[in-house]
């Protein structure tokens, strides 16, 4: 089913590490406006955190990782506390957006595995083989390769999420490389 509602929104997908952030600074260099839901999401969690620390103990975010990331339960815990929230907050950006009658970038991190914005339904996905993901995940969070994998493991595969998205954009070189994919990406809109 084809979303009449948002059909200026284009989801801005892909795995950690592939570079979703430096494309969607990019794209706001162009002057296209970005719902960033890991932004909203830092929010709502500033605005939770005695909840959150009553809950688990801690607020420290690489603590809570660990503890949601090795727990299925606890995680549900967690985001039932945050993405009820940060949907309402996405979906009344992308009205207000809308309005304007222009593309705009709904940034969903894991859009794919939560599928709980059936609204959106154009989606571009920034692509990085998932050795180059780990490794920079490594060099970024400062974590070593196991946590790295914990990581992605918990997220889809990033070869099926390019299967499944409208538009690609390969992040696996430099950054004149992105550019160029991105330049060509905005042609084709």
């Amino acid at each position: 089913m084809k979303s009449e509602k948002f059909s200026n929104a284009i989801v801005l997908t892909g795995g950690i590490g592939t570079g979703k952030s430096t494309v969607a600074s990019f794209l706001k260099m162009f002057g296209y406006k970005i719902i960033d839901a890991d932004e909203i999401s830092k929010e709502v969690f500033e605005e939770q955190k005695n909840k959150i620390k009553e809950i688990f103990g801690t607020t420290d975010r690489k603590e809570l990782r660990s503890i949601v990331f090795n727990d299925k339960e606890k995680l549900k815990t967690l985001e039932n506390i945050i993405l009820p929230e940060v949907r309402k907050r996405v979906i009344n950006f992308a009205e207000k957006y809308e309005k304007d009658g222009v593309k705009y970038f709904v940034d969903l991190p894991l859009y794919f595995e939560k599928q709980n914005y059936p609204e959106f339904d154009k989606v571009l996905v920034i692509y990085a083989p998932k050795e180059l993901q780990v490794k920079r995940v490594m060099q970024r969070d400062d974590v070593s390769e196991k946590e790295a994998l914990s990581i992605l493991n918990n997220q889809l595969d990033i070869e099926i999420k390019k299967q499944k998205a409208d538009f690609v954009i390969d992040n696996s070189k430099d950054l004149k490389h992105l550019q160029k994919e991105i330049e060509k990406f905005i042609k084709e809109l």
